[in-house]
């Protein structure tokens, strides 16, 4: 008699048939490896005050804080769309007075960029049960790609300290309120000395609009193991040391 033994996979693929889902189908991305110089720092009153009587200061290391995003269709280019970005950075570093030791600096920073890519064109108006809340701006407003930024934090490629006045003056950024918390003290927008960092951002940049796919789905995925609440660690400090594996790599030089 020929075997008829089906494997479960295919049973439950036979059972089961394609199913519809809703995700975010990439329209476009790019990616950016950008040398930002001569960034300004916006410094808290202690790290400006320490800046005004240091002998030398220099930018240790760039946190990459948010990164605030506006999409706007491009006219007579349908389907074409800008994104001007700006990216907030925690800039931190040390002053040198002489033989004191060396105060800490931490400020901010803000790099604008735009980008066009293309976002696909939708006549559809989409509304959602998750976000009731009805806005005056949002009213008759079109239905836009989603734009989406990955980032790492930059690299510090340098910096230095001017006097007022020795660079052109540059327009004070808008700091939104949620990033203005994130610092001790407001940033002080002038002073006489002023630290201008220079750095290495990487990021890729991408626009998405949902939709729907059809696709093909073996079985409903579920845990595969039970609940517990044993965090099944050993009580013993040698026994714990026993499960741990010898770091054979951390006694050879790095393979790069």
């Amino acid at each position: 008699m020929p075997d008829q033994t089906i494997s479960a996979g295919r049973q439950a693929q036979e059972s089961r048939g394609p199913v519809r889902i809703h995700t975010q189908q990439i329209e476009d991305a790019c990616i950016d490896k950008d040398c930002i110089e001569d960034l300004r720092v916006y410094l808290t009153a202690p790290s400006q005050t320490a800046l005004e009587t240091a002998v030398n200061a220099r930018a240790r290391s760039a946190e990459l804080l948010h990164v605030y995003i506006d999409v706007a269709p491009i006219a007579y280019n349908p389907g074409h769309f800008t994104a001007d970005l700006s990216f907030f950075y925690r800039i931190t570093g040390e002053a040198m007075s002489g033989v004191t030791r060396p105060s800490a600096l931490e400020g901010l920073a803000v790099f604008t960029k735009r980008v066009v890519l293309f976002g696909g064109e939708c006549r559809t108006k989409v509304f959602s049960s998750a976000d009731n809340e009805l806005l005056p701006d949002a009213l008759y407003q079109t239905h836009t790609p989603d734009c989406v930024v990955e980032a790492v934090d930059p690299m510090v490629l340098s910096s230095r300290v001017t006097e007022a006045g020795e660079c052109p003056a540059a327009g004070t950024p808008e700091i939104p309120q949620a990033v203005r918390a994130l610092f001790p003290e407001e940033p002080v927008l002038n002073g006489g000395r002023l630290l201008y960092v220079t750095l290495g951002q990487f990021s890729t940049v991408r626009m998405e609009r949902g939709t729907q796919l059809l696709i093909p789905a073996l079985s409903y995925a579920m845990p595969d193991r039970s609940c517990s609440d044993d965090p099944g660690t050993p009580d013993e400090p040698c026994d714990l040391f026993a499960q741990v594996d010898f770091p054979t790599q951390a006694f050879y030089p790095d393979a790069k």
